[in-house]
């Protein structure tokens, strides 16, 4: 039985600290680490649909301070669901939080919400494009086409 195909918009952002330290969420879903990430909904800029999806995900209002770029690499693109499969075309931003995260902050989406150094991030990440770090440390004006 062939599954439904899709292409769909998704968000992402890395968000970093003071200390130079990246968010990442624990996911319910998965039960994995990943960058703050989600679905564009219809009506909403892309804009719009990160800053709401960190506000959902972090309980935290945030800026965005500049565009990485855009994924769009079927090789970590691509989910497979029980009902169907999807490539997600993610508009990937920098934002930084306007206040912090509550401690043990969860939600229906989130198990748990932790700032990593660089060199001590969990090594079995959920599904992203293997440039995502590079990318979001490379302070050059450069926008990243993926």
């Amino acid at each position: 039985m062939n599954q439904p195909q899709q292409i769909l918009p998704a968000v992402a952002a890395a968000i970093f600290n003071d200390k130079g330290e990246i968010l990442l969420q624990k996911r319910k879903d998965v039960n994995q680490w990943c960058i703050i990430s989600g679905h564009v909904e219809f009506g909403e800029t892309i804009e719009a649909a990160i800053l709401r999806e960190i506000e959902e995900e972090t309980d935290t209002k945030a800026n965005i301070t500049r565009f990485i770029g855009v994924y769009s690499s079927p090789a970590s693109q691509t989910y497979q669901y029980k009902d169907r499969t999807v490539q997600y075309i993610t508009s990937y931003f920098e934002a930084k939080l306007d206040g912090t995260i509550a401690p043990d902050f969860s939600n229906n989406e989130t198990a748990a919400l932790q700032f990593f150094k660089v060199e001590d991030i969990p090594g079995n990440l959920a599904l992203i494009n293997p440039h995502w770090l590079n990318d979001a440390l490379n302070k050059t004006s450069a926008i990243f086409i993926r």
